[in-house]
């Protein structure tokens, strides 16, 4: 979504500078075309030769450039960027630029520029909460002459605890791709199956997984956000169900091969089975529970349906996504259930690594499909989850120009 894009990245004074180092180097490595501009307070935190070595851009720093065409840098940079991002955003950017300052090169080109411009503010939690700041960010959103992202809440560089904090380099990167790719999947509709199955043994007891449910759910917030009509077929996690998702849950195995069965019946153009779903279930489930009395006991297992399976041989078959969480030879697997499943995409996941397992934030994938692959470094499982559905969108030939 951000290869080719050009994005502008606004500094102000503010202990948060640092983290826009990284957000750059995000970006760049996403494709992005990035210039960055300083304000004389953000250089004071953090120097421009190094955002100009991440960005590989000259950095601007004055109003009046005299190597740009007739002296008009900022009416170059403000027509050439597709977004702006000033993060961070201090409280006195955001006062000059509700009030229509251009007093210095940053709120010229916000008020030069035809493109979005987005707002990551970044201050003391009093300060955040004065009534004046709290004035100009409604102005802001009322005017509707910026996005604004953030602040988040937690501990400040001051010691205090509250909203005011930038956010993470991560959470800023999946807003940008978040806009670009907002309307790419508008009109399609999109089935995730999410989290752990459980076989029951009796009524009180269940043969299940590990699996918390994360990555199915990251992938549900970014299909959302791409503009699909998501529905999250889940088995039982502890997670809250995101907005604007349709969620059906579930328990078993069969409980999910039907729900999945009926949601493709109603219109599928892109299924990801995420779920970890149990192999085998015990063939024989008392009614009552059963009672603890000789030392051994065996349990009679049956295989399960395998669901991404079953939708892939379908002859409406939407594109259909699987994912192999294995603990070794994990890419000879993929490749196989890749071939084996008729699938159209593969995501391929090392459980055995403590770093990416199930109940980790963070994951580490190699995406195949028939003839290529692509591999994503460890990242958080939410801006993992947007740059799969980025590569889905591509293969899928939904891509928007």
């Amino acid at each position: 979504m951000l290869n080719g894009r050009r994005i502008l990245v606004g500094i102000t004074g503010g202990i948060a500078a640092y983290k826009t180092a990284e957000f750059v180097r995000l970006l760049i490595k996403s494709g992005a075309d990035v210039r960055v501009v300083m304000t004389a307070g953000a250089q004071e935190f953090i120097t421009p030769l190094t955002m100009q070595a991440l960005s590989g851009n000259p950095v601007h720093t004055t109003l009046l450039d005299t190597d740009a065409e007739a002296g008009m840098g900022h009416i170059e940079l403000a027509k050439w960027a597709d977004l702006i991002v000033v993060a961070p955003a201090s409280a006195d950017f955001i006062a000059r630029y509700t009030a229509g300052m251009a007093n210095d090169l940053l709120t010229t080109l916000c008020l030069a520029t035809e493109a979005p411009v987005a707002i990551a503010p970044a201050m003391n939690q009093a300060m955040w909460s004065n009534s004046r700041t709290q004035r100009n960010m409604g102005l802001l959103v009322q005017d509707a002459s910026a996005l604004i992202w953030g602040p988040g809440e937690g501990v400040q560089a001051c010691g205090d605890v509250g909203l005011g904090r930038m956010l993470e380099p991560e959470q800023l990167y999946a807003s940008v791709a978040q806009h670009f790719s907002e309307g790419v999947l508008q009109g399609k509709r999109v089935v995730i199956t999410a989290g752990p199955t459980r076989e029951a043994i009796d009524p009180v007891r269940y043969v299940s997984n590990h699996s918390s449910g994360k990555m199915g759910y990251a992938l549900a917030i970014a299909a959302r956000n791409a503009g699909a009509s998501v529905e999250l077929i889940s088995g039982p996690v502890a997670l809250p169900v995101p907005e604007g998702v349709k969620y059906t849950p579930v328990s078993s195995a069969v409980d999910m091969l039907e729900a999945a069965e009926s949601s493709v019946d109603q219109q599928c153009d892109i299924f990801i089975a995420a779920a970890a779903v149990a192999d085998y279930r015990p063939e024989q489930v008392p009614e009552q529970k059963i009672k603890k009395s000789q030392d051994k006991m065996v349990i009679e297992l049956i295989k399960n349906p395998d669901i991404v399976a079953s939708i892939a041989a379908r002859k409406d078959k939407p594109f259909t996504v699987g994912f192999a969480a294995e603990t070794q030879s994990v890419i000879a697997y993929a490749e196989g259930k890749l071939q084996k499943k008729n699938l159209d995409m593969i995501i391929a996941n090392d459980v055995s690594d403590q770093r990416i397992g199930f109940n980790s934030e963070d994951n580490a994938v190699t995406v195949l499909w028939q003839g290529g692959r692509e591999s994503f470094s460890l990242q958080s499982k939410s801006l993992l989850a947007g740059n799969i559905i980025d590569l889905i969108t591509s293969r899928a030939n939904y891509s928007k120009n």
